[in-house]
């Protein structure tokens, strides 16, 4: 597994090379300074699974370099790191496809937990925000659970897809919906094919452009 890390300070690079080393002990891990150091590291190894991006960086806005990377290298798992928290911050790198957003006010233990979730297919928003919104789901906008139903998936699979791609284990969905095990990954199969998709990070990219989004303050 290859993983790079994308920040101009060096402490911090070292900080979450420690940590990923940790996790994943076989990890190839990859630093880059600058979004222009970052994209030559992509571009020579495409089949990087996990990027950790800086939001501030020194040559070029965070947010621009997400959207590139998103639009580029579609499969590539990407967290984003940010010494801001604030909820315009969060739902905006959601929406530009990230699959997780780290405060670099995190403690050490929580990262690494919140590194895992994204490794396995998962989503990881911090607590503080969870606190003022709900969990990433799908949206009811209407449009968009209609243009999952065209493509011939049932409301219970539609229920599924909204648990995976909060991270949920096939147990704990299992679990919720009060269905077998083998169902639901009989459930996930048809998802992941309905969507053109092979797995569950390609299937949050997707839904992203379907309208799947952190919902309002205001929602509860």
């Amino acid at each position: 597994m290859k993983v790079l890390v994308v920040d101009d300070h060096a402490l911090i690079r070292e900080a979450l090379r420690a940590l990923l080393n940790e996790l994943k002990r076989d990890a190839v891990i990859f630093e880059a300074s600058s979004s222009r150091q970052a994209m030559h590291i992509v571009e020579e190894h495409p089949d990087i699974s996990l990027i950790l991006l800086d939001i501030n960086l020194p040559d070029r806005d965070g947010f621009s370099v997400l959207r590139e990377l998103r639009e580029r290298y579609a499969t590539i798992a990407i967290i984003i790191l940010s010494s801001s928290d604030d909820q315009d911050t969060v739902k905006r790198a959601f929406k530009l496809g990230a699959l997780g957003f780290i405060p670099k006010t995190t403690d050490r233990e929580v990262m690494l937990n919140a590194i895992k979730l994204v490794f396995s297919g998962g989503v990881y928003i911090p607590s503080e925000i969870l606190e003022e919104t709900t969990c990433p789901r799908l949206t009811n906008n209407p449009a968009t659970r209609d243009s999952l139903k065209d493509l011939g998936l049932t409301e219970r699979q539609i229920e599924v897809l909204a648990l995976l791609m909060k991270g949920r284990s096939n147990k704990v969905i299992a679990k919720t919906l009060n269905m077998a095990v083998p169902t639901v990954k009989n459930h996930i199969t048809v998802v992941l094919k309905a969507l053109s998709v092979t797995s569950r990070t390609e299937a949050v990219i997707k839904l992203g452009k379907m309208g799947w989004e952190l919902p309002p303050k205001s929602e509860s």
